[in-house]
């Protein structure tokens, strides 16, 4: 028998299959999808099986084949349904297979390689150096390479004294705790009859009999530690033979120590029975269907998620809920473990590798039954999908911005094809290229107009802070939005204070000749964080000390300009001595469980206002809030991006929904210097259809989705004069390429023309329908890999770019 493998190599020479013999030892236990040893010239590598057939397709001749030295997984981890996603993916999105496969499981999956020294004759190796080779007669290259020792070791290998190695081994361990089973050989009645008769050994007499009686179940010792049986008893047994202590491994579960009281359905408002009836019958005829679920703020979308899942766990299926990283608060797990419990998976990157794998895990094995997960948990290993769905189905970090490039909601739509279930796309803001589409008919329109409740909207007050400047108040804290501030905490209600800009200060400046601190790596400027005092690159992470004196003109007039959410924090504390103040942003949730802990503690009353980044934009729900404060509406809408209208108004939404959602009523404050800008105009009046209407008009003009599809090509260097020439034949084989109807834009350099030392231009192209256009982009990523690619210049091939920096 023969299989065909993808070997764990990133490099497109490679990137095939590879038939490999499978050895007879093999042959009734292995299975397509499985990881394998196999040996791929003078290494040792991991692959993926692809396809198990009895002869080899290519023209090598079987007897000089190698075999798979040996099988990693007792079930396969990629199932066939993944298999076949990962040969479209390839295609359509111009990738790696083996990157593909590799970002569908979890990282613990990953093969983890280590080169090695060994030993082949003891008796040469100097002493000082063989103290050096653990027990196994290996020595890693890394340390020996910090120990100044490879000089040494080179001699050794060019005679062969050492040789070198490369071992693989797992990205991380299995979970085991100590466990203690009866021994099986032995009269468990005699035993009984013995303890029995001794009045002081009856408790060893009722640890045996529980043991006995849970035979073919893992009993734990620390459960029997909180059953009261004492360590004597249990060590009493282990020594007379009659019971045995052995590791076990166990399913690392991140909600172990939490209990969820279950929760029962909410009554269904008219307009949410409505969508829940559309996706049930769907549900029910087992086809595919899109749907666009558009509900404002509070308007309940959540419980149809739920209802519907339970309908799809009543048909034995199962279901896939996707939500932004930045979404996936503690709130949203706590609703689903509620209503689901155990059958529930969580899969985000604030679990460990090994949770992550053990949650995944569950999935594969059938133990769970509905994931709740940010963008990778599009690739869960669901065997019989009944519906997937994407709340805030807008939002950007759906996309994923490194390679492999791919899109959550393509992805989901692939799948949904495959099983034949409805994929439903939650917002209260879409993505203009969903409502299009649910215009044109391609999805079907959902709508939630209304609040849960029948609780009105937030009343919006929009600040114009040209005149605040012009009236003499230079604080960041327009006058309306102090007072306000002022009466919630007199009220002892809570306020959402947003700044979509972490940090202290945007920069430093010189007041006398104008120099701002820049990093040497990007085309950008540095952030000054005063926690660390720390002038810091939010792009390649270069960061240095700030100076008292300028570089440029030894100035000792320094200015911090702008504002950051540190500096937000400072000014509160000043001005509101007596509020609790919580701050939330990539610095402060950086530690495992931070982000939970910030929440529950304002959930709790511990805090009276909360600050934060773009992650407390979504997902809060807290029936004190009554103020929201937008500090800097314009942060994101002076971007050079097509998209920053869009993304201004969702933003300033979604923000502004998380007041008065409750009993209480609610008031949002936006602060602008651009009060007349018709994004900032329509979320004050709540207008989804006429901003659509007045975007629709801009992107027909300007020739962008949805009216035209787009690929952006960035091309970088460290060397300017490299990246030019690339980037002009890269435009002259698009043009002979693709059809006269597309537009090839440029190149022309970046937005950010420099990152990390590397000079970046682009080249945009806009077309309609362009048959022959994954052909041409497969040529030109060919082309590529034959010429450029030695020269360390980078292609990247956004397709459908939602980031145009």
């Amino acid at each position: 028998m023969i299989a065909k493998v993808i070997v764990d190599i990133p490099s497109k020479s490679v990137d095939f299959t590879f038939d490999y013999i499978i050895p007879q030892r093999l042959q009734f236990m292995i299975a397509v999808g499985m990881r394998v040893i196999v040996p791929f010239g003078p290494r040792t590598v991991q692959g993926y099986i692809m396809q198990i057939s009895e002869e080899p397709d290519s023209s090598i001749e079987l007897s000089k084949l190698k075999e798979i030295k040996e099988i990693q997984d007792i079930k396969p981890e990629l199932t066939t349904e993944l298999i076949d996603l990962s040969a479209w993916f390839s295609k359509y999105f111009v990738t790696k297979r083996i990157s593909i496969l590799e970002i569908m499981l979890p990282s613990a999956l990953k093969a983890k390689y280590t080169k090695v020294f060994t030993i082949q004759d003891t008796e040469q190796v100097p002493s000082h150096l063989l103290a050096k080779f653990d027990s196994q007669g290996q020595y890693a290259y890394k340390e020996a390479q910090k120990n100044n020792d490879l000089e040494s070791l080179s001699q050794l290998l060019s005679i062969g004294v050492v040789a070198e190695q490369t071992i693989l081994s797992q990205n991380t361990k299995k979970k085991k705790q100590r466990a203690v089973k009866v021994v099986p050989e032995v009269d468990h009645e005699a035993v009984l009859n013995d303890l029995a008769s001794t009045k002081k050994l009856q408790k060893q007499h009722d640890l045996y009999a529980y043991l006995l009686e849970e035979q073919h179940h893992t009993v734990l010792l620390t459960e029997l530690e909180s059953m009261a049986f004492s360590k004597s008893s249990i060590d009493g047994l282990v020594n007379k033979g009659w019971i045995e202590k052995y590791d076990t491994v166990i399913s690392r579960d991140p909600f172990e120590a939490r209990v969820f009281e279950k929760e029962d359905n909410q009554q269904l408002t008219a307009d949410q029975q409505q969508a829940y009836n559309s996706i049930l019958e769907t549900i029910k005829a087992e086809k595919q269907q899109t749907y666009l679920l558009h509900g404002v703020t509070g308007s309940g979308k959540t419980e149809i998620y739920l209802q519907t899942i339970e309908e799809v766990l009543n048909k034995g299926q199962q279901a896939m809920m996707l939500v932004p990283e930045i979404a996936l608060t503690p709130q949203m797990v706590l609703r689903f473990k509620r209503r689901f419990g155990d059958d529930v998976a969580v899969l985000h990157s604030g679990l460990s590798k090994g949770e992550r794998y053990d949650e995944w895990q569950k999935i594969r094995d059938g133990q769970a039954s509905v994931s709740v997960g940010a963008r990778s948990s599009v690739f869960a290993p669901f065997k019989n999908l009944g519906m997937i769905i994407i709340d805030e189905e807008h939002e950007s970090s759906y996309k994923q911005e490194d390679y492999p490039r791919y899109h959550a909601k393509d992805i989901a739509e692939w799948r949904s094809q495959y099983h034949q279930c409805p994929l439903v796309l939650g917002s209260a803001t879409p993505s203009l290229e969903s409502y299009a589409r649910a215009e044109k008919g391609v999805y079907q329109l959902l709508s939630l107009p209304n609040r849960v409740n029948n609780q009105a909207l937030p009343e919006i007050d929009i600040v114009d802070m040209r005149k605040e400047l012009s009236e003499g108040n230079r604080s960041m804290f327009s006058e309306n939005l102090r007072s306000a501030i002022q009466q919630r905490l007199d009220n002892k209600e809570q306020i959402v204070l947003f700044l979509n800009r972490r940090g202290y200060a945007s920069f430093m400046l010189c007041r006398d000749c104008g120099h701002v601190p820049q990093c040497p790596n990007c085309d950008i400027s540095l952030t000054y964080h005063k926690s660390s005092d720390l002038l810091k690159c939010h792009y390649c992470g270069h960061q240095e000390q700030p100076t008292n004196q300028c570089p440029n003109c030894e100035s000792e007039h320094i200015r911090q300009v702008g504002t950051g959410t540190q500096r937000v924090e400072e000014l509160l504390q000043q001005v509101f001595s007596e509020a609790q103040i919580i701050r939330m942003d990539v610095d402060t949730t950086s530690r495992k469980g931070a982000h939970e802990k910030l929440l529950n503690d304002f959930g709790a009353g511990k805090g009276d206002i909360l600050l934060g980044t773009q992650m407390i934009a979504k997902g809060l729900d807290f029936p004190n809030i009554t103020l929201v404060g937008v500090l800097n509406a314009d942060t994101m809408l002076n971007l050079p991006d097509f998209r920053s209208s869009e993304r201004t108004y969702q933003l300033l939404t979604q923000v502004s929904g998380r007041a008065g959602r409750h009993e209480k009523e609610g008031q949002v404050i936006i602060q602008t210097y651009n009060p007349e800008h018709y994004a900032i105009k329509d979320v004050q009046a709540n207008d989804f259809t006429a901003f659509y209407y007045k975007e629709m008009n801009y992107r027909k003009l300007g020739k962008y989705p949805p009216y035209f599809f787009l690929i952006n090509f960035t091309i970088a260097h460290q060397n300017m004069k490299k990246v030019m020439e690339a980037s002009k034949h890269i435009h002259q084989i698009l043009l002979q390429h693709i059809s006269d109807k597309a537009f090839v834009l440029g190149p022309s350099p970046a937005a950010l023309s420099r990152i990390n030392n590397e000079y970046r231009f682009q080249i945009l192209v806009k077309y309609k329908n362009e048959p022959a256009l994954h052909e041409a982009l497969q040529y030109l990523d060919d082309y590529y890999h034959e010429q450029y690619i030695k020269d360390k210049l980078s292609l990247k091939i956004d397709i459908n770019p939602q980031m145009m920096m």
